[in-house]
């Protein structure tokens, strides 16, 4: 169908025979604005025009939505109307019930709906927005008031979780016993489970005595595995906690690295913007693009042409059917051939101006908690502004190992797309082999993306530390990491563990918290708490914004704990406690390690 822009949409229903037979000459020229723009002879035979589709047959009252004409549809004590008429003529003689419009407005109904929910949420927020800022406010506090206690019940909690897990442990076996025990004599119970093969109900299986010993057999397995790890590794989880306590130290003195999220979200923002403003630039940079279309055969079917002019040409006159419709926005010159690698390009570079200033936040952080780490008397060695010097040295001396760090991500993370973009091409086909092998390829690069991302996280710390380029920053991180590998595994599973109960416990109290206001629950301010027409449009921003404050306030911890854990790696490697090699290390793993500075005074 021929679409045209119009400035207004049309007000009254009108047929374009009856406009043309109208005395009133107003009426064909309010008619000609719903016309195609070539349209200029009024005096044309009216059978002419509706075969040339120049002008629609009839208009009716409409109303614009989404810069879309829809019929102005509304319902009168039950009776659809469009215009107050509940008929219309169709511009061919016959009258029609407006019931039949109904169809074509659906769509419209389901954008009118949609518009009209975003208009209720951004009324939530227009009377809850203060409320929200309050429960982010506390959401922050919450996540440095975790961070400060960690350096008191680190420990503790690391305790009571591994004592509880080992309870839980001991209640599954006798629990595995009592239901073996309890089944001895029962029909059937003496069935082994080779010999009653599969099912579908799985609760067939619970009424077996050999289903409850082969549990109690793997609880008791995982029970000893896990004693023998306590036993073992005691030692080094006792590292792992005075590294944690060591970190809460550190991130105490160097408070401006708990804002510092904020310039690298800031950073991420302007690279974001930059690469919607390219794609949207070049999806807009085609041209619309007409063609020859005619019912009959035609030399020139198919051809590009201009409307404009598409009426003197020799077109009309060879092919009298042929029309210029619009075809699609595109173009035809080598520009817009190789368009699609354009985008692709800027896909790239998005992916790389991403890494590179994750990359500078994080030899940014690592080098300020390093300085914290090699300050021989804490905190009264370090940089009167740590965080800054960081910056100013990462700035000036590292941008190239930091890029180069940044693109070998931007390759793998393009390849990615590019896997996936392919995988949703092949939904359709029906070749196994493709998809398997596509699979396989998914699966290897995503995780070759997850090491590349922990190399170069750990490369970072040592560039961040010793000013070494990348390669070598990368190769000394990777083989000292290998070297101390079951060490770097508890520290991991320990901070995660601890991450994982700080997200959980603030995330959760704070959105059970505006769960109870927003849903006036609470009675002592159940009269503050605003009317809302969805209650869980401020909930879920709580949520999701305490996540991500807390997620942003654990990730400088974290990487304060990976920097503290290399730094102190490389001080157990380098030195040796003598007055020319003194260890760096806080007094605490000192103690713990049983090492001693000799002819030094103790930091």
């Amino acid at each position: 169908p021929i679409q045209i822009c119009v400035s207004k949409c049309p007000d009254r229903y009108l047929t374009y025979l009856s406009a043309y037979g109208s005395r009133a000459p107003a009426e064909l020229e309010y008619y000609r604005q719903f016309c195609v723009p070539e349209f200029k002879n009024l005096q044309k035979p009216p059978i002419q025009v509706l075969k040339d589709k120049e002008c629609p047959a009839m208009i009716i009252p409409s109303t614009p939505l989404a810069r879309r004409c829809f019929p102005a549809i509304q319902a009168k004590k039950g009776v659809i109307m469009v215009g107050n008429e509940t008929t219309y003529d169709d511009g061919h003689g016959r009258r029609r019930n407006v019931t039949e419009l109904l169809e074509g407005a659906k769509k419209a109904n389901v954008v009118l709906e949609t518009r009209q929910l975003a208009m209720k949420i951004f009324e939530d927020y227009t009377v809850s927005w203060y409320w929200i800022i309050i429960g982010l406010v506390i959401a922050m506090v919450a996540s440095f008031i975790f961070i400060v206690l960690l350096r008191f019940l680190a420990g503790i909690m690391v305790w009571v979780m591994i004592v509880m897990v080992i309870l839980v442990l001991g209640y599954g076996i006798f629990h595995c016993y009592m239901e073996y025990a309890k089944l001895k004599g029962e029909a059937g119970s003496d069935v082994s489970l080779a010999d009653l093969g599969f099912q579908t109900d799985l609760r067939v299986y619970l009424h077996l005595r050999q289903t409850w010993l082969a549990f109690m057999i793997i609880l008791c397995i995982m029970e000893v595995v896990i004693i023998l790890l306590l036993i073992f590794l005691r030692k080094r989880i006792l590292i792992a906690i005075a590294l944690i306590k060591e970190a809460s130290r550190a991130v105490g003195h160097i408070m401006t690295s708990l804002l510092f999220p904020l310039c690298t979200f800031f950073l991420l923002c302007l690279c974001i913007a930059y690469w919607a403003s390219t794609a949207v630039f070049l999806s807009t940079s085609n041209e619309a693009i007409y063609k020859v279309f005619n019912e009959t055969t035609c030399q020139f079917s198919g051809q590009t042409c201009k409307p404009e002019t598409f009426k003197t040409s020799n077109v009309t006159k060879l092919c009298p059917d042929a029309q210029c419709l619009f075809a699609f926005y595109g173009g035809e010159t080598a520009y817009h051939k190789y368009l699609i690698i354009l985008q692709f390009f800027n896909v790239f570079m998005f992916f790389w101006l991403a890494n590179f200033v994750i990359a500078l936040g994080q030899v940014t952080l690592a080098g300020a908690f390093a300085s914290y780490y090699w300050a021989f008397k804490k905190p009264d060695d370090m940089p009167a502004f740590p965080l800054f010097s960081a910056f100013s040295r990462a700035l000036r001396y590292h941008t190239g190992s930091l890029a180069f760090g940044s693109l070998i991500l931007a390759i793998v993370q393009v390849i990615r797309v590019t896997l996936e973009y392919l995988d949703h091409r092949l939904k359709a086909a029906d070749n196994k082999f493709a998809k398997f092998l596509l699979s396989c390829l998914k699966c290897c690069f995503w995780c070759l993306e997850k090491f590349i991302k922990f190399l170069n996280r750990n490369a970072y710390i040592m560039i961040a530390v010793y000013g070494t380029n990348f390669c070598t920053s990368a190769r000394n991180a990777f083989f000292l990491l290998m070297r101390n590998i079951i060490r770097v595994a508890v520290l991991d599973k320990v901070t995660d563990f601890l991450f994982f109960l700080g997200k959980l416990l603030i995330v959760g109290s704070v959105g059970i918290l505006a769960f109870f206001f927003f849903t006036h629950r609470i009675k002592l301010v159940q009269d503050t708490a605003p009317s809302l027409n969805y209650y869980w449009v401020p909930i879920l921003t709580v949520i999701v914004g305490s996540y991500l404050i807390a997620h942003g306030f654990f990730s400088v911890y974290g990487m304060c704990v990976d920097t503290l854990f290399l730094c102190f790696l490389e001080d157990l490697e380098r030195n040796d406690g003598s007055a020319e090699k003194p260890y760096f290390m806080s007094p605490n793993l000192k103690k713990l390690l049983k090492k001693t500075n000799k002819g030094q005074p103790e930091a």
